[in-house]
């Protein structure tokens, strides 16, 4: 603002108004003004730096053991000896093809720095070198062979499969994995490994937490330290892949076929993988937990699975009463149910609810076993046949009387080893 602005031009009568006055509480103006201006600012990014760290709270993560790494920049910690060969590969090749990229482009910017125009460079002419040939022949061919033959060597040990101590076969259903020990110190256990319950809840809140996140399951595979296991994957619906970085083991689980691969895991521990074939809208959530133990408390973990399948081994002649079949369906629906058709029954998108549907409410039982025993390929719901016939009579038995579903039925475990033939 000027002084004749405020003044006016006949301010040389106006004894009020001084020149240096006006100046200092127009000066005095603009310092408050622009400190008020540089405190709102400082305001708003403390507010924002506030906010930000909150949210860094929030959603802080630690490496987890024998699992991913936080800003990890490398291939996770090798625990047996196919994938220290694997890291150790790596590294090889990642050395090679730094020199040759040092060697290649230090010639090339050499060559246009030292033969530039400005200089007076002449191109010689020339039309053949039999030298050149020979060497950009010979060089690659021996990069080549060096880099082949330790692959081979490391390709040629991943798929020796023999002389395994424990054989176990991999199932992929969706969305989970089935363990069945065929050969070996625990052979005639199985039982299928699903994301844990409280997890599926968290991702479907938006709340996710724990360092193990979409990573912990119900029944992990358990596994002696130092022994080779052979793992034969297949599949019951669709392709999956069976996967855990710290052992360097990656084998496809294909329908109608078996592959098999192994590993001997050096170190006891929690060691973790995913499926990493996309295989359908749950993909994400299903993980692979792999404990590790000694000799010792592997062979006390057997014991203990074999008292618990020697308590589960019911008679499918027994005729069960509505309560405890009702209870033990509670239980069997919490563990492999729930994370599909959820808690309360209502299904989620494509899943169907089961609360108040006429499959569960039809007083013919057959064609809900029937889709349990077999599963819906076109709902994305999977075989339900490694359950034993008393699971699953109790588990229909809890879907006809539970929420809404005040059917009064009851099915027996013999009708479903009816349906079974």
């Amino acid at each position: 603002m000027r002084f004749e602005e405020c003044c006016g031009s006949e301010s040389r009568f106006l004894p009020h108004c001084s020149w240096p006055e006006f100046e200092t509480e127009v000066t005095t103006t603009m310092m408050m003004t622009n400190m008020h201006r540089a405190g709102r600012k400082w305001g708003q990014l403390a507010v924002a730096a506030t906010a930000a760290l909150a949210t860094q709270a929030a959603l802080a993560v630690n490496d987890l053991p024998g699992g991913p790494q936080v800003n990890g920049i490398d291939l996770q910690e090798p625990v047996t000896r196919i994938a220290h060969d694997q890291m150790w590969l790596h590294n090889f090749m990642l050395i090679i093809c730094l020199a040759i990229f040092v060697a290649v482009f230090g010639v090339m910017f050499y060559s246009i720095f030292k033969h530039r125009k400005s200089k007076g460079a002449v191109s010689a002419t020339f039309h053949e070198s039999v030298g050149v040939e020979i060497a950009w022949t010979v060089v690659p061919f021996v990069i080549v062979i060096l880099m082949a033959l330790p692959a081979t060597k490391v390709v040629v040990a991943m798929k020796d499969t023999t002389n395994a101590d424990l054989t176990i076969k991999t199932t992929g259903y969706q969305w989970k994995w089935g363990y069945d020990y065929i050969k070996g110190e625990g052979e005639g256990i199985g039982f299928l490994s699903t994301l844990d319950v409280g997890q599926r809840e968290m991702s479907t809140a938006g709340k996710p937490e724990g360092d193990n996140y979409l990573l912990k399951v119900d029944n992990p595979l358990v596994v002696p330290v130092d022994k080779k296991i052979r793992i034969i994957t297949t599949a019951n619906d669709v392709i999956h892949s069976w996967g855990v970085p710290s052992f360097g083991v990656k084998q496809d689980a294909v329908p109608g076929f078996v592959r098999d691969t192994w590993f001997k895991a050096e170190k006891v521990g929690d060691y973790y993988g995913q499926c990493v074939e996309l295989c359908g809208k749950e993909h994400a959530y299903m993980p692979i937990h792999v404990k590790v133990l000694s000799a010792t408390d592997y062979s006390a973990w057997v014991a203990g699975k074999m008292k618990e399948i020697a308590a589960k081994a019911d008679d499918p002649n027994k005729v069960w009463e509505l309560s405890p079949l009702m209870a033990r369906g509670e239980k069997v629906y919490a563990a492999n149910c729930a994370v599909c058709h959820r808690p309360d029954g209502k299904g989620a998108g494509p899943v169907k609810p089961l609360d108040a549907s006429p499959v569960v409410l039809s007083a013919d039982h057959m064609e809900q076993i029937t889709t349990v025993l077999n599963g819906r390929m076109d709902k994305g719901m999977p075989s339900w046949k490694a359950l034993s016939d008393t699971d699953i009579a109790a588990v229909i038995t809890f879907t006809k009387n539970n929420w809404s579903n005040k059917t009064g039925q009851l099915v027996q475990p013999a009708e479903v080893l009816a349906a079974r033939k």
